[in-house]
């Protein structure tokens, strides 16, 4: 799955998107009758107000690299002046989606407590957002399509700068965010990780085996772990000591303490990136990559077919984790009913 954050080139935040009504439909539950759910704006409000949000205490930043880095200057205000468009107004459902995620972004992250900046995080979680924001400033220019971009190689994160240019960067430059169905993106990092990376067969797929599979043995190979044993894995597992690809986006991005211009979604991937590209005004060369004929993402069929294996119970245990994640960015809880996995 991609790492889902980044900060693109210096650009004037662009203004919220207009207000509008959100919409809503009945969901199906867990359970086998229909469950209706309150819209994602007030479930987001009781989540804050019951106290299932973490209320943030004051730090001091740590681990910041004495690396200056300042943007290219041969381009100078014209980074600066780019003409936004409007977001395609042709689909009602994607205008009620982005709408919905404004609404309950600002409502979540306006409450008492909640942090305004990345200072005002504990210094593990701002140790955590810093080393995963990406700064794209000069690296659109030289970029190599040709190349398969390493996460860290050549890359530079808020991490590797200044407190003072830090702030620079997030008061000035563009931010943006890209998002995806909790559930899904976990099945895709399940069948990446431990169906093709040695690495994380190893070092997280043996502990898995060993600790949820009855008769497993003192070294487990880990490239057999199930989904449902990795579901059981992520309920014990604290959300923000989990790896960068399962770790809840609140947690590793945090919205709230961090002002995004622009929240797009793997659902639209090709098309939201190219507009970011567009509005940061990168290069006419520098597109986004189209995906490798042998790729097969994760879909929605796949998701279905594989939480309808899982016991409802651990399910039910499982969505609690990512619940910010479903309520903050408008994606719907899982129907899984008797009814819906019959089909």
């Amino acid at each position: 799955p991609l790492t889902p954050l980044a900060v693109a080139k210096g650009v004037e935040p662009l203004g919220r998107p207009p207000r509008r009504a959100p919409l809503g439909r009945a969901r199906a539950g867990l359970g086998g009758a229909p469950l209706l759910l309150p819209s994602m704006l007030m479930f987001a409000v009781i989540v804050a107000s019951s106290g299932l949000l973490l209320m943030i205490e004051r730090g001091i930043l740590a681990e910041m690299k004495p690396l200056p880095l300042n943007p290219s200057s041969h381009k100078g205000a014209a980074w600066r002046g780019a003409a936004f468009k409007p977001l395609d107004a042709s689909d009602p459902d994607l205008q009620v989606r982005r709408d919905v995620r404004n609404r309950t972004l600002r409502t979540v992250c306006g409450q008492p407590g909640m942090p305004r900046d990345p200072w005002d995080l504990p210094v593990g979680q701002r140790r955590t957002l810093l080393r995963h924001i990406l700064v794209l400033a000069g690296v659109l220019d030289s970029v190599d399509v040709r190349l398969k971009m390493d996460h860290r190689s050549d890359l530079v994160f808020l991490a590797d700068l200044r407190p003072e240019e830090i702030r620079y960067r997030l008061q000035h430059y563009f931010k943006f965010l890209f998002v995806r169905d909790p559930l899904e993106r976990l099945l895709s990092a399940y069948r990446n990780k431990f169906g093709e990376i040695r690495e994380y067969q190893q070092r997280y797929g043996a502990e898995i085996v060993r600790r949820y599979r009855a008769g497993a043995g003192p070294s487990p190979a880990g490239d057999d772990v199930t989904f449902p044993e990795f579901l059981r894995y992520l309920v014990d597992e604290d959300p923000e000591h989990m790896n960068e690809h399962w770790m809840p986006v609140y947690h590793l991005c945090q919205p709230c303490a961090v002002h995004y211009d622009f929240v797009g979604s793997y659902e639209r991937l090709e098309a939201d990136a190219n507009q970011v590209l567009e509005w940061v005004q990168a290069p006419t060369h520098v597109r986004f990559p189209a995906r490798q004929a042998w790729y097969r993402p994760a879909s929605p069929e796949s998701l279905h077919y594989h939480l309808c294996s899982v016991p409802r119970a651990l399910l039910q245990d499982v969505l609690p984790k990512y619940i910010l994640d479903f309520s903050l960015f408008a994606y719907p809880l899982p129907n899984v009913t008797r009814a819906a996995c019959n089909q």
